[in-house]
């Protein structure tokens, strides 16, 4: 069992199979935090919002453990038709590159790809993987929830993209969103947090704020996510401008 300390948000290996009946107390190696741990029972590993085990990350339905990084098809179109030239395609194929290059610098403060993770239904992940992969952005389609949770564990994710419908079988929203509540403020201030709501407005800073996320996009906004994300990261990266600086940390 996973224990996560609420002082400090250490987690901890806990062994319960052998614990007593009325639980046991341990110390956080970290603070000296002193922490209550009840035997796990079948109600709290149902639910979304316990610290412990969670059902989507204990019992794979996928056998992939992490989500895996987009690509985009490597034949271009015109090959595919045969209608253009050798010399065409490849005048072609270095402006897609130099594109891609420009798009690189112009999202990212450091100048590399930013890895963003998507938890959406199935039909709007090809959509945003390919947009994001077009426009410079290191885009990674999680399936499932523990597909997702193990990425963000894994990896240093700097978006996270998240739609409610995200696999409803295992309340995997619940999950990602309980994931990253537990993140040290440092930790969460390099993880931009986007919404892919099917009812707030692109952009309302004041229901961003609400539901705990750095950005909220409308699902009908999704063909400009590109855009909309220059102008939040812009605008995320102006407010802590100067804590940045100060910390010498590169702009996320």
């Amino acid at each position: 069992m996973i224990v996560v300390c609420q002082h400090c948000s250490t987690r901890l290996q806990i062994e319960t199979e052998k614990s007593p009946s009325g639980g046991l107390k341990v110390r956080c190696p970290k603070c000296n935090n002193t922490l209550q741990v009840n035997s796990a029972s079948p109600a709290s590993d149902q639910s979304a919002f316990t610290v412990g085990g969670s059902p989507a990350t204990e019992h794979p339905r996928y056998d992939q453990p992490t989500a895996q990084a987009y690509k985009l098809s490597t034949v271009p179109e015109e090959e595919a038709s045969g209608s253009n030239s050798a010399i065409t395609k490849l005048i072609e194929l270095l402006s897609k590159g130099a594109a891609k290059e420009t798009a690189n610098n112009l999202y990212s403060g450091s100048g590399h790809r930013r890895k963003v993770l998507i938890c959406t239904s199935p039909s709007y992940r090809e959509p945003i993987a390919q947009s994001l992969t077009k426009n410079g952005y290191q885009a990674f389609v999680a399936e499932d929830t523990r597909q997702a949770i193990e990425t963000m564990r894994g990896n240093q994710m700097e978006v996270v993209l998240l739609e409610p419908q995200f696999d409803l079988a295992e309340q995997g929203a619940a999950f990602i969103v309980r994931e990253i509540n537990i993140l040290r403020p440092a930790q969460r201030r390099r993880l931009f947090f986007v919404l892919v709501s099917p009812s707030l407005r692109t952009m309302d800073a004041h229901a961003a704020f609400l539901n705990n996320v750095n950005a909220i996009v409308n699902i009908n906004d999704i063909r400009d996510l590109p855009r909309i994300l220059e102008v939040a990261f812009r605008e995320f990266n102006e407010l802590y401008r100067d804590m940045n600086q100060a910390l010498n940390l590169t702009a996320l």
